[in-house]
């Protein structure tokens, strides 16, 4: 007796059922792995890994060049030539227009933002200085420089938001100073002027 099938009808192999299964888990779960390693970036949400951020800007576009420096517990001290000295790193080293230059895509884009970024990655107790130094001038006039210092964690807290004006290249002046108490509390916030530039004058 002859067998006919229906039109559009196949049979299926149990094995080859059960192998397709078993390739269609194996990538499903691959995806998931691959998701997992790589998650996608959160859009507009930083992570500065820090507990406390200064960031020092003065005009966009200006070639004149500020340095920032953080005196933190037992002297420690960061700087341009020393931008790592215990829990305090700097970030980034603004020289005015020398480093705004940037290579994207094989374009040359040019960077107007001149700010300096410090973080402070954890809570050693003791007073912190920061001080804005007017390094190298080219345009020979005073400049605009805001410092801004944020506590970070658990939750956002401006601790000194300012404006102060370097005169002349050479002048040295402290935005803010603060001290971390032992159980972790900012306390005494002034700005009381003390010269931390390696032979530098107040």
């Amino acid at each position: 007796m002859a067998l006919f099938k229906r039109r559009g009808s196949f049979d299926v192999d149990p094995f080859t059922d059960l192998l397709f299964n078993a390739l269609l888990t194996f990538a499903f779960l691959f995806l998931i792995t691959l998701l997992l390693m790589h998650p996608p970036a959160k859009s507009g949400i930083i992570d500065p890994k820090a507990e406390f951020m200064v960031t020092v800007s003065w005009p966009d576009n200006s070639p004149d060049d500020i340095d920032t420096w953080v005196e933190g517990s037992d002297g420690k001290l960061v700087w341009f030539k020393r931008p790592q000295d215990g829990l305090m790193h700097l970030d980034r080293d603004d020289r005015g227009l020398v480093n705004d230059m940037q290579l994207i895509d094989g374009k040359e884009i040019i960077n107007p933002l001149n700010q300096e970024v410090v973080t402070i990655r954890g809570r050693p107790p003791g007073e912190y200085t920061v001080n804005a130094h007017y390094y190298r001038s080219q345009t020979l006039r005073a400049v605009p420089v805001t410092v801004y210092v944020a506590e970070v964690n658990p939750v956002l807290k401006v601790l000194h938001y300012a404006t102060l004006t370097l005169e002349r290249a050479g002048e040295e002046r402290t935005a803010v100073r603060f001290t971390i108490a032992p159980n972790g509390k900012v306390t005494h916030i002034n700005t009381l002027q003390k010269s931390i530039v390696l032979g530098g004058k107040l």
